[in-house]
């Protein structure tokens, strides 16, 4: 069978499982659907549903916020709607001084819609796009 009828998830690495599962779960209200272990730390993993499956696999390691690059990106209707309900959740978003941001940190994106991104407790980048 080939790669592309197989299911994608992206993988975070995070430091501390518990102080990730308190943001992933807590601040962004992604739901659990299974935890496991990772290498050997038990429950050192959980994989989140959104959009209606599996979608994020958070697990505990050493080489967690590693990278400065955006690693997923949620696609949503509202930007505004979500950024302010993960502001009032407690999520901090980023400005990059090379952006004008608006005051809720959402800046246009390069060919249109509009971007703002969001870090976890590690420094993992995530990003909310819209086309409008």
């Amino acid at each position: 069978m080939p790669l592309r009828t197989h299911e994608l998830r992206t993988s975070i690495a995070v430091s501390d499982i518990q102080k990730a599962a308190e943001f992933y779960e807590g601040r962004l209200g992604l739901p659990v659907l299974h935890s496991g272990p990772s290498a050997h730390i038990t429950g050192g993993s959980r994989v989140y549903g959104s959009g209606g499956g599996p979608a994020l696999n958070v697990y505990q390691s050493v080489t967690a916020g590693k990278t400065p690059a955006t690693l997923a990106t949620w696609y949503v209707d509202d930007i505004d709607q979500i950024v302010d309900e993960l502001t009032s959740s407690g999520v901090e978003f980023v400005r990059y001084d090379q952006y004008e941001h608006d005051a809720k940190g959402i800046t246009a994106r390069a060919g249109g819609g509009r971007i703002a991104w969001f870090q976890d407790p590690d420094g993992n980048t995530f990003a909310i796009e819209a086309d409008i």
